[in-house]
């Protein structure tokens, strides 16, 4: 089983527990594109597909491994290109690496 462990400041975490963000933004650049896409066509830098996870765990900050209370599990993780709702956090008219999760 694969899993993505994202840690967030306690205001995304809270919104996502609340159940009102429904999608996490990290940056396109080197760290997060070497972690999130699978393939990438090598010319024009288009990306082909993206890592398959199986689990998506959000962290409120680095919690202990036994600490239920600051960590939140959704299943089938869908990564995707796109921009961003700036209510949750994303700059308007950027692209980001967006992350959706099944409840």
């Amino acid at each position: 089983m694969k899993t993505l462990t994202l840690p967030l400041k306690k205001e995304w975490f809270d919104l996502i527990k609340a159940g009102i963000k429904k999608e996490e933004y990290r940056e396109i650049n080197r760290y997060w594109v070497a972690r999130l896409v699978a393939a990438m066509e090598p010319f024009t830098g288009t990306v082909l597909s993206f890592t398959d996870f199986d689990r998506l765990v959000f962290t409120l900050g680095y919690p202990k491994a036994d600490d239920t209370e600051r960590r939140l599990e959704f299943k089938n993780p869908k990564i995707r290109i796109g921009e961003g709702r700036p209510e949750w956090g994303a700059e308007p008219g950027k692209l980001y690496l967006v992350i959706t999760w099944e409840e």
